[in-house]
């Protein structure tokens, strides 16, 4: 596989959220800030040419409403392949690598909306090489509305610790 066909993988930590001690963690909404960074998250989707081919949200609020506006300011390039599970809502790496897994072959580009702080250390686990910097925020851990993006030649279903190449860290300008 060359390099411009290689799989890329976006892990997307959620927009931020509100906190309300009345309400339990799943049911969470995103707060105005977190609304704001999905627009950001969705052009530098474009920006960068990650518009996924496929998506896998976690089951929360919101992970939801973050993919909600997101794939609105996507607009016609946003994918009807997607998939809302709740095995990404507590989930470890290994969960998260087995969701990861079942994307069909044909994907290119997948995106993944989860938590923290699986979406770090699913990243770390994954990134074999990588801009020294970047590699440590994702091992100590991405804000709300980051992303961390790989790249990988192994298909879906065989990613190994070591596999992929973080390419980039990409945070909300605001």
């Amino acid at each position: 596989m060359t390099d411009a066909a290689a799989r890329r993988l976006v892990l997307l930590r959620h927009a931020k959220a509100e906190s309300p001690a009345s309400m339990s963690d799943e049911l969470r909404p995103l707060a105005l800030r977190g609304r704001r960074q999905c627009v950001d998250v969705a052009a530098s989707l474009r920006q960068a040419g990650l518009v996924p081919d496929a998506v896998v949200v976690s089951s929360a609020l919101r992970t939801r409403q973050t993919w909600d506006l997101v794939r609105a300011g996507l607009g016609e390039h946003a994918t009807e392949r997607v998939e809302v599970t709740e095995r990404l809502y507590l989930a470890g790496v290994d969960e998260m690598l087995a969701v990861v897994g079942e994307a069909a072959e044909d994907v290119m580009t997948l995106l993944v909306v989860g938590h923290e702080p699986t979406v770090s250390a699913t990243a770390a686990h994954l990134a074999g090489e990588g801009d020294p910097a970047q590699l440590a925020q994702v091992r100590s851990g991405l804000p709300t509305a980051t992303s961390a993006v790989l790249q990988t030649r192994a298909a879906w279903s065989a990613l190994t610790p070591g596999a992929a190449r973080l390419l980039d860290v990409v945070r909300p300008p605001h």
